[in-house]
């Protein structure tokens, strides 16, 4: 896993990026969706509740900043959260 932060602008952007299993084109958004989970994420058991990225989303929106995930199946993922910066 990689961890960056970087100025933009007037914002802070925080990435996280995984070496997973990736995330399909079309799941893209839901994965942000409360208790969402991935139909590979149930076949392959692996555990969690579909919380974790949607509670994510509702503190960065209530700090007026936005996330987004990038990345293909197979290749991880990154997560980038943009903040405005603090002044």
């Amino acid at each position: 896993m990689t961890v960056g932060v970087d100025a933009l602008g007037d914002s802070v952007v925080l990435t996280v990026r995984d070496t997973g299993p990736g995330i399909a084109p079309e799941e893209r958004e839901r994965v942000f969706e409360r208790l969402y989970r991935s139909p590979t994420a149930i076949v392959d058991a692996v555990p969690g509740t579909g919380l974790g990225l949607a509670i994510v989303r509702t503190i960065v929106e209530a700090h007026r900043g936005t996330v987004a995930v990038t990345g293909e199946p197979g290749e991880g993922a990154t997560f980038s959260v943009q903040v405005p910066a603090a002044r």
